[in-house]
């Protein structure tokens, strides 16, 4: 540890109280990244500090502005981005304690919450009021609000309500100097100004640090109908996301599965999905009209080779909650990765017709599943060790070809997971010069000693 930094230490010490300032290996091990796999092993932070009040975190950022030492905030670190992952000596600034629910105001129906609320909590506590809030990634169940803001998190709902972006109105931010600043508004509509509260969201921690929020809750919903679909082939089930958008229905949760997942999801829960199709969407219709939606959806497909899940039967909420919290397999290692594009849902047919293709010369494995209600899709490719010559040459093929694929198509390099470390080298291929820039200005006016978060994002 350098002069400058125990310096800083020091003087943290005279102004946190103790029990705040973490040391321990186990503890610096654990906050030193998120899920994301990266070749590089993250570096030890320096310390774990867990503030709890707003005025803790403007006294470590105004000491970091003042010994220049780079600081992460994080929550529960399930993102798989990269994004908290330590690659510098670095103050870790961890929220998990600012946990709570300052407010619920059913009449307005929105939430006031501090970054370090579990998802699922806020849930819990506005279903008392028959509110809900919408968006829910898959780590809903662990993953702190403050982290859905800062990567801008999606989920399986996004097909009807939008991604965190669209639920948050207003926020109270730290900056790097430790002021404290508050943007948004407390209404579902308001233009005044520039809209920095979406700059905020989903800027990954290197803007500033959200400290409080003010959150739009939705009504939960009076019914829900969940079905599924089996299809002989893939593309067959991309097809059907296009008869379902013609019929003009919007459902709450669009999934699909392919068959490669199906097969991995049996050998974990016993099921025997692979052996009924090719591949299976997966439909939540919520609402008032949610069983006439159903009844329209039925009628679509009743002329084509698809087999329905029984009308009540509880099979497909069982399908969805297994999707939910599983993407197929473990983590991503050497030989194994996942991607997170995004596309036009015009498109979705050709991109997973030219991907099988790419992966099948490439003698690489791939499953798919997808939010195919907003085009976001997930394809994981994967290699044996001793498949022949280079086999991780052509995994990081195929990867790479999945992303530049996408974007030909009009598509994104990430629809929910966010740039962080692992995606930043892509970012140039879909952004130019000249925004990658305007974004680097905005960086260095609201953080310009470059302390937040650095070397993430852009």
């Amino acid at each position: 540890m350098s002069s400058k930094q125990m310096s800083f230490l020091e003087k943290l010490r005279t102004v946190l109280p103790s029990e705040l300032i973490v040391q321990d290996e186990l503890v610096l091990s654990e906050n030193s990244r998120d899920f994301g796999q990266l070749a590089v092993e993250p570096l030890r932070p320096i310390a774990v500090l867990f503030p709890t009040e707003v005025h803790e975190v403007q006294q470590v950022m105004q000491l970091a502005t003042e010994f220049s030492v780079p600081v992460i905030s994080r929550g529960a670190g399930t993102g798989v981005s990269g994004g908290v992952h330590v690659i510098d000596r670095a103050i870790i600034l961890n929220l998990s304690k600012m946990n709570r629910i300052i407010e619920i105001r059913p009449d307005d129906e929105i939430a006031v919450v501090e970054p370090g609320v579990i998802n699922q909590e806020l849930n819990i506590a506005a279903a008392e009021y028959g509110l809900m809030y919408a968006p829910d990634p898959a780590s809903y169940k662990m993953s702190t609000l403050g982290g859905n803001i800062a990567t801008n998190a999606g989920g399986l709902r996004c097909a009807k309500y939008g991604v965190t972006r669209e639920s948050v109105l207003s926020l109270d931010v730290v900056l790097a100097d430790g002021r404290l600043i508050r943007v948004g508004k407390n209404t579902f509509k308001g233009v005044a100004g520039y809209d920095l509260t979406a700059l905020f969201t989903g800027s990954e921690g290197t803007l500033g640090i959200v400290v409080r929020a003010v959150l739009r809750l939705r009504y939960l919903p009076v019914d829900e109908r969940d079905l599924s679909l089996l299809f002989p082939t893939l593309e067959d089930a991309v097809h059907g996301v296009q008869i379902i958008a013609k019929a003009r229905i919007q459902p709450a949760i669009l999934e699909l599965i392919d068959h490669a997942t199906m097969q991995v999801l049996d050998g974990q829960y016993s099921t025997s999905l692979a052996d009924e199709g090719g591949a299976m969407l997966l439909i939540r219709l919520d609402g008032y009209g949610a069983m006439r939606e159903e009844e329209v959806i039925r009628d679509s497909f009743a002329n084509h080779n698809v087999v329905m899940s029984v009308e009540g039967s509880g099979e497909a909420t069982q399908l969805i909650e297994m999707r939910r919290t599983s993407r197929g397999d473990t983590k991503d290692d050497a030989y194994r990765t996942g991607e997170d594009v995004a596309i036009p849902k015009s498109k979705m047919v050709e991109y997973v017709r030219r991907l099988q293709n790419v992966a099948k010369e490439e003698r690489v494995q791939m499953r798919l599943i997808s939010h195919v209600g907003d085009g976001n899709l997930h394809p994981t490719f994967s290699v044996e060790p001793n498949d022949g010559s280079d086999p991780l040459d052509r995994l990081n093929r195929v990867v790479e070809t999945s992303v530049r694929l996408a974007l030909e198509m009009g598509g994104t390099i990430t629809g929910e997971h966010g740039v962080g470390l692992i995606k930043k080298d892509w970012l140039p291929w879909e952004q130019s010069a000249e925004v990658l820039q305007i974004q680097k200005d905005i960086k260095s006016l609201l953080d310009p000693s470059g302390i937040l978060n650095p070397g993430k994002a852009i």
